[in-house]
């Protein structure tokens, strides 16, 4: 019951993590959010989900 997603940059939009997901007991259009570091931006940002 586990799905692949894709995590965006907030700043420059590239997706640079995927991750996977507990589909079971989400909240419809609840995104995950987690701070990572983005190799394109060379800072740490806001990464939000995308489905792949």
């Amino acid at each position: 019951m586990r799905e692949i997603v894709g995590l965006a940059c907030g700043e420059c939009k590239r997706c640079n993590y995927s991750t996977t997901i507990n589909k079971k007991g989400r909240k419809k259009g609840d995104k995950l959010e987690i701070r990572r570091y983005c190799k394109f931006c060379r800072k740490h940002t806001l990464h939000k989900e995308i489905g792949l």
